[in-house]
């Protein structure tokens, strides 16, 4: 039985039910992401990094129709859910597709993770429905920040000697999973 307390939280939390949809779908995704990338690194291989970044296409494809939904229309955010996240996740497929052929590439899997970055810095401009919209700038910076390290890797673990760029990007990439966490658990609607 749900308290009036929880009740309350809820209706804090999303002025319309039907947004909490995309950020289950986006947590589900961390999840198995964590599971996917467990999977991977005891044996890396590309049939295995499928297992990896399925998850994060899912992770993807929901935080823009998150936004949609948030800053455009519930409608159309619903209506797109399964749509971007099909999309995002094709892109996954695509490429281990064409990995299979001896191509392997990664163009649409990037474009789709620079999108919805970018769709997390421009929903910024847009006037929000709830308050600490401020951590969607901060989901930002960390998957900047996940991107620079994986970029980094080898020097990083040059540098250190005990950690890589690796193991940076996917702490990085969990506190951007936490910042949506805390925004989700600290908004409450804003005034009309």
């Amino acid at each position: 039985m749900i308290s009036l307390r929880q009740q309350s939280a809820s209706k804090r939390t999303f002025l319309d039910a039907r947004e909490r949809w995309p950020y289950l779908v986006a947590f589900v995704g961390f999840v198995l992401t964590s599971a996917g990338s467990a999977y991977y690194h005891l044996l890396p291989n590309n049939a295995r990094l499928v297992w990896d970044r399925l998850p994060m296409a899912i992770v993807f494809g929901a935080l823009i129709a998150a936004m949609i939904a948030e800053r455009i229309s519930v409608d159309a955010g619903m209506k797109l859910l399964p749509l971007v996240v099909l999309i995002s996740m094709g892109t996954v497929l695509q490429w281990y597709w064409d990995e299979l052929h001896g191509r392997g590439d990664l163009r649409f899997y990037a474009a789709v993770q620079v999108y919805s970055a970018l769709v997390l810095v421009l929903v910024l401009l847009i006037r929000a429905r709830y308050s600490h919209g401020y951590f969607l700038g901060a989901v930002f910076g960390f998957y900047v920040l996940a991107k620079v390290f994986e970029e980094l890797d080898h020097q990083i673990f040059s540098a250190t000697h005990f950690v890589s760029g690796h193991t940076l990007k996917h702490l990085a990439a969990a506190a951007a999973g936490y910042c949506i966490l805390r925004m989700l658990q600290q908004r409450a609607p804003l005034a009309a």
